[in-house]
């Protein structure tokens, strides 16, 4: 078959498509609709992880399943912004990672805003500003967020779904690497970095800055200066790749969370957030893991931070294995709030990745 035939079968195809993406559009604008009138969140993260599930397993290829995951987010998105535009707060500006992680979750039709700090966007979607929030809540290697950790202590914000993004990090700069003096980026990307800039840019000052954005603009105005920061930074802001996955470790990953007023339903692969403080006594903290063992319930993650309103008393913020609806979860939380002086449920989320 020639080329011209070819492309005439590629052109009839493309009308299928349009054809049925448009009828996917008209339901879908149905279904928001009626999630309106009960008072629903129209974005729903467990029918979310359903249909992707439900794609990939149907895919006979030769589109690979992480092709078919990338086409079907941006349907999605583009499903959302239909009607009103569809917000999303991150930390921003452009393309920090926060920005990336949002991109990655609600694609490129949502209208997404920049926020200064991580308070700012829990502000955002508490005002009903934006819809959702995404901020980080932990690294691979530099460990936990704790000014995210902190900000759940007031906020009536739930957690609604979690992002993980491969965390590749880059030297960027408009000059050679022989000439650079200063090394701008936020301090948890020079964490992640420490070895490599010691080995290859020991006599460069690293000068911290709110975020690797702000760094790559600083960089592309300063003479003698790099910053390590993203790719699609150094896009932005006309800056050379100097080198290349420049972090310590090749196991480099940071996980977000997606922040909003909207309870999630079951998936059967789920994850909860919960939030804690207990009275200062020898075994307290022991006794409050007791129930979880009791109820064959996985801790995934512990983190304790002072309450800032009396010495030496803390909160623990936990991560387990299911959702909160689940009876050996309900039963495990019901024991522990016996002997908790505060307990939070912060949400229950698809684990999804």
């Amino acid at each position: 078959m020639n080329l011209k035939k070819l492309r005439s079968k590629i052109d009839q195809i493309d009308k299928q498509i349009l054809s049925l993406l448009n009828n996917r559009a008209s339901i879908t604008s149905g279904i928001t609709r009626v999630k309106k009138q009960a008072g629903k969140s129209i974005y729903s993260p467990d029918r979310e992880i359903q249909v992707l599930a439900g794609v990939k397993a149907h895919n006979k290829g030769p589109l690979s399943p992480g092709a078919v995951e990338a086409i079907y987010r941006e349907i999605m998105s583009a499903t959302l912004a239909q009607g009103e535009p569809f917000k999303v707060a991150y930390l921003g500006p452009q393309a920090t990672f926060s920005h990336i992680a949002a991109l990655k979750r609600f694609g490129s039709q949502a209208d997404y805003i920049p926020c200064n700090n991580i308070a700012d966007v829990f502000n955002e979607v508490e005002k009903g500003e934006a819809h959702y929030g995404v901020v980080p809540i932990e690294n691979s290697i530099e460990g936990a967020v704790t000014h995210t950790l902190d900000m759940f202590v007031d906020s009536d914000l739930k957690i609604c779904a979690q992002i993980i993004i491969n965390v590749s990090q880059n030297l960027l700069a408009k000059c050679p690497k022989e000439k650079i003096r200063r090394v701008y980026s936020n301090p948890h990307v020079f964490g992640q970095c420490r070895l490599w800039l010691q080995e290859n840019l020991h006599q460069a000052e690293n000068i911290e800055v709110s975020s690797t954005t702000r760094a790559a603009q600083i960089a592309s105005k300063e003479k003698n200066a790099a910053c390590i920061a993203s790719a699609l930074a150094a896009k932005l802001y006309g800056l050379k790749m100097i080198a290349r996955d420049i972090e310590d470790s090749p196991h480099n990953s940071t996980r977000f969370l997606v922040i909003g007023d909207t309870q999630v339903d079951r998936t059967g692969k789920d994850r909860t957030s919960i939030l804690f403080s207990i009275k200062d006594r020898v075994g307290a903290l022991h006794d409050m893991l007791v129930p979880f063992k009791k109820n064959h319930i996985n801790l995934t993650k512990i983190e304790s931070r002072p309450s800032k309103k009396k010495a030496w008393d803390y909160y623990f913020f936990v991560d387990l294995q299911g959702h909160y609806n689940e009876n050996s979860v309900k039963k495990a939380l019901d024991e522990l709030q016996v002997n908790c002086t505060f307990l939070k449920i912060l949400g229950s989320y698809p684990i999804g990745e």
